[in-house]
Formats: structure tokens, C-alpha cells, sequence
């Protein structure tokens, strides 16, 4: 088992889920009548946010040994950086696109 494969792996599905989930978002706050820019504005942060972050667990993965890429050891951090890796990829579409829509609710 390679560890930093399974973590490449990982925020490549994380990063297709986040896109579908973002478009499926602003999509839907756009439909709800939102007439500001804020939906496109959250949508270029969004992007600019979810990048540093998979850039980060990359980085602390593919730097790893191929000794340590295959020791069972390291399968509690990378569980916890895989949970987090998908807690933001899922979550951060909706606070994001939420704290937006309360922006333009509040203007």
C-alpha cells in the first residue's frame, strides 16, 4: 500500500466532488434569485480556497520515503488527513456559498 498514492487518489475524487458540488451550489443560489455578484465572487474564493489545501496534503504525503509510502504505521494520519481532506471538499462549498447569500441577504 503506497500512502502517497492513496492520498493522490483522494484529492482527486475530493476535487471532482468539490467542483460538482460547488456548480450545483451557486447554481442553485443563482436560481434563488440572487442578483448580486456574490454567488460568482464565492465561487472564484472557493476555488482559490480548496487549491492551497489539497497543495498542502500533497505535499506532506509525496514527500515521504518509499519506506515510509508502504509502512501500516503511518495509516492514522493519513486517515486523519483524509477525513479532512473530505470534510472540507464537502463542507466548504455550502458555508462559503452561505456566508455569501447572507452577505446578499444583508446588503
Amino acid at each position: 500500500m503506497d500512502w502517497r498514492k492513496r492520498m493522490s487518489d483522494n484529492i482527486a475524487y475530493a476535487l471532482l466532488v468539490y467542483t460538482g458540488l460547488q456548480i450545483f451550489v451557486t447554481i442553485h443560489a443563482l436560481k434563488a434569485g440572487s442578483t448580486s455578484l456574490l454567488p460568482y465572487l464565492a465561487l472564484v474564493v472557493l476555488v482559490a480556497a480548496i487549491i492551497p489545501a489539497c497543495r498542502m496534503f500533497e505535499s506532506r504525503w509525496i514527500g515521504i520515503s518509499d519506506e515510509a509510502a508502504a509502512d501500516p504505521a503511518l495509516r492514522g494520519p493519513f486517515r486523519r488527513d483524509a477525513i479532512l481532506l473530505w470534510m472540507l471538499a464537502i463542507g466548504l462549498p455550502f458555508v462559503l456559498t452561505g456566508i455569501f447569500k447572507g452577505i446578499a441577504a444583508i446588503a
